[in-house]
């Protein structure tokens, strides 16, 4: 698990040097990333890619079977619309960061059936406090407030 959560960061902190938000994420299958992505909303002028979203886009197309064997990692807590994408494909299990500096819609995925693991990293919790409070407009932007 610590493996790919620290895939998960390096993914976030690439982000944040392209000048991005630092959230990464991977899609891992029988112990294989078979997709990796970052927040890459301010780099592609882009209204939804969320690292889960980039993640996923990156892993390609998978079949349902793949995606109901899968676990999504990312180094924050899921928002509202990552979270439709891994209800939407089945992914059974997230495995999280941390939820200190933004809390998704975790109790709404565990009343449908998906496992949650929060890890509450701290390396997670130092990216996004640093980013929030040097550019809190764009992490506002990024959630939509």
């Amino acid at each position: 698990m610590l493996e790919f959560m620290n895939a998960s960061i390096e993914e976030a902190r690439l982000g944040l040097a392209e000048g991005g938000i630092p959230i990464g994420s991977v899609l891992v299958i029988d112990n294989v990333i078979v997709g990796r992505g970052h927040n890459r909303r301010i780099q592609n002028g882009s209204a939804i890619l969320h690292a889960e979203m980039d993640c996923i886009e990156n892993a390609g197309r998978l079949s349902g079977a793949a995606y109901r064997s899968s676990t999504l990692y990312s180094t924050l807590s899921p928002c509202d619309m990552c979270s439709g994408t891994a209800l939407l494909y089945g992914i059974p299990r997230v495995v999280i960061g941390e939820n200190k500096t933004f809390q998704g819609p975790e109790s709404y995925l565990r009343t449908r059936g998906v496992e949650l693991t929060i890890l509450d990293n701290l390396e997670c919790v130092a990216l996004m406090q640093e980013f929030i409070k040097l550019h809190p407009e764009l992490w506002n932007e990024d959630i939509g407030v």
